[in-house]
């Protein structure tokens, strides 16, 4: 027979008390005054017994559930396709572990507002939402409700602490880049719709480059992609329906990069020679392109370790800063050079002098 396993019954035995006061030890109860010895002969008992409270029991006894939620703020097969997600939720994993958390990740389709139900059933002790958009009134009832909330991205006015990086300073930077280069028909894909925040800060980076340059923006060199791939290429063919002339785009994201990409050759465009592409977010995969992507790099890692740190102070009822940014950079590959002009009628490309378009 195999041995049974120990209950709270047997540590109250062995101790001499309730197993009410069993539990109030072995739950940590400070809200219930008990003699140090009795709570020494439980916490022995126990020892000796080799007996562990069950999980979901204690959680219920102490009011927590310690787990963190991960809140992303997209469909589930957007999800599949992230390339930072991996090292972000690596990030937020550290931080909850150091701290005795665990992390639950949840996908919710944009308009839902199902994932209030995470924190209001204390399924979670507090949130990340990553993934903000400024359509979304559920992160306003959140703030109102005081709820410990941190928020991956930008929500400007909601009144959640945020971590992120500047995007659009990274969008600007990636536009002067091609802009140095010679560029001035310039395009951008945007990483998503407008009604993501990044999205919409990465296109006012785009803008804000252009009009530094003395360039006005056209809207016919701006389309929206989605996340994935598929997007990309979609978004590519109707910039160069829209102009055929254009000689370098923005992309607001590797992972659409990717298809835009794809779609370009398809046109026969050549990367860099006759198309240069710069990205945003510096993927693992972004070093392996063909050519490897010029982008701008996203310290992954570090957001989801940070947005971490942050929760748990603020599950700990701490101050947290409103708004924390980390640092982004310029990566340069072989993906963006000099405008060429297309070869025409079999002829080799040449160089455009600085300036032409």
């Amino acid at each position: 027979m195999p041995r049974s396993r120990p209950t709270s019954a047997d540590v109250a035995r062995r101790a001499g008390v309730s197993r009410t006061t069993v539990s109030f030890v072995l739950n940590e109860r400070r809200d219930v005054r008990l003699r140090p010895e009795t709570r020494r002969r439980v916490l022995q008992a126990a020892a000796e017994l080799g007996y562990r409270p069950h999980g979901p029991a204690r959680q219920l006894a102490v009011g927590e559930s310690r787990a963190l939620g991960l809140v992303l703020i997209q469909r589930p097969e957007q999800i599949a396709v992230d390339g930072l997600l991996a090292e972000t939720l690596r990030g937020l994993a550290t931080a909850a572990q150091a701290a005795g958390y665990r992390v639950l990740l949840e996908p919710h389709e944009p308009g839902s507002r199902s994932y209030l139900e995470l924190i209001a059933a204390s399924h979670v002790d507090g949130l990340v939402i990553s993934g903000p958009r400024s359509d979304d009134p559920g992160l306003g009832d959140l703030a109102r409700e005081g709820r410990p909330v941190v928020i991956q991205g930008s929500a400007p006015g909601v009144g959640c602490p945020s971590v992120d990086v500047d995007n659009e300073a990274g969008a600007r930077r990636a536009v002067e880049h091609l802009l140095e280069l010679g560029h001035e028909r310039i395009g951008c894909i945007t990483n998503a719709p407008l009604d993501y925040t990044a999205a919409a800060e990465r296109l006012a980076g785009y803008e804000a480059a252009l009009r530094v340059a003395g360039l006005e923006p056209d809207r016919r060199h701006v389309a929206e992609g989605a996340f994935d791939p598929e997007s990309g290429a979609a978004a590519m063919e109707r910039l160069l329906d829209a102009d055929p002339e254009l000689t370098a785009v923005f992309v607001a994201s590797d992972v659409v990069a990717l298809g835009a990409i794809a779609a370009a050759r398809a046109r026969g465009r050549r990367i860099p020679d006759d198309l240069s592409i710069v990205g945003f977010d510096d993927i693992p995969l972004a070093a392996h392109f063909d050519p490897p992507l010029t982008t701008i790099r996203v310290p992954a890692h570090d957001l989801g370790l940070t947005v971490g740190r942050a929760l748990i102070e603020r599950i700990a009822g701490r101050p947290v800063a409103e708004r924390t940014l980390l640092p982004i950079e310029l990566v340069v590959r072989g993906s963006a050079g000099p405008p060429r002009r297309r070869a025409r009628r079999g002829g080799p490309s040449s160089p455009v002098p600085a300036g032409s378009g």
